[in-house]
C-alpha cells in the first residue's frame, strides 16, 4: 500500500508521518544548569543564564527557563505569608479515643447588608464530631469560658484544646479544674 493511501486510512497527514525531530541533546546543559544550581544555591534561572554565556554556551534564556524548570531547581521569590505560620507548628499528636481533644476556631463571615458574624466551633477531634456552634456578632471570652463549661457539664473534661493549630495545656477554666486549652 502507498503512503498516500495508508494515510489517508489512518486519517493522518503525511507531513505528519515523516516528521523526524530535531530537538538537540540537552543532557550537557542540562548537567551544568544542575551543577550550577548546586554549587550557588540562591541563583535563579537568570542568574544561572549569565553564568552560562560567560562560559561560552550559545542558549537562549527561554531554553535555560525551561530546563531549569523541569530539574524541578524553581526558586520561590517569597515565602507566602500564610505559610510562615506554618513552618512553626507543633505536631499534632494521635488521637486514640473520643474525648482526647477538642479543635475550638471561630469561622467569620458578613451578611448581605455586609455585617460581620462570627461563630465558634468546637469539634472533637477523634469522632469528627462538631460539639458546639455557637454564632453572634461578637464572640467575648467570658461567651467561650460558658460554652465550653456548657460542654464538660454534658460531656466528660477533654484531655486537651486545640485552638489555631497551636498546642496547649492545662489552662485553668473557671467554674472547672485544668482543662487544656
Amino acid at each position: 500500500m502507498s503512503e498516500r493511501r495508508a494515510c489517508e486510512v489512518v486519517r493522518i497527514w503525511r507531513s505528519s508521518h515523516r516528521y523526524r525531530s530535531h530537538r538537540r541533546d540537552d543532557r550537557a546543559l542540562r548537567l551544568r544548569i544542575r551543577e550550577i544550581a548546586e554549587t550557588r544555591v540562591r541563583y535563579g534561572y537568570r542568574r544561572v543564564h549569565v553564568l552560562l554565556r560567560r562560559e561560552g554556551w550559545r542558549v537562549n534564556h527561554k531554553r535555560t527557563y525551561r530546563i531549569y524548570c523541569q530539574e524541578g531547581l524553581n526558586l520561590r521569590r517569597k515565602r507566602p505569608h500564610r505559610h510562615v505560620t506554618s513552618s512553626q507548628r507543633m505536631v499534632r499528636p494521635e488521637v486514640e479515643r473520643p474525648n482526647a481533644c477538642w479543635s475550638m476556631d471561630f469561622v467569620v463571615d458578613s451578611l448581605f447588608n455586609g455585617r460581620r458574624f462570627r461563630a465558634l466551633t468546637i469539634v472533637d477531634n477523634f469522632s469528627r464530631e462538631c460539639l458546639a456552634i455557637e454564632a453572634g456578632q461578637s464572640i467575648t471570652g467570658t461567651e467561650v469560658a460558658t460554652v465550653v463549661e456548657r460542654l464538660v457539664k454534658d460531656r466528660d473534661v477533654p484531655g486537651r484544646i486545640q485552638c489555631d493549630n497551636v498546642l496547649r495545656e492545662r489552662v485553668h477554666f473557671k467554674g472547672f479544674g485544668q482543662v487544656g486549652v
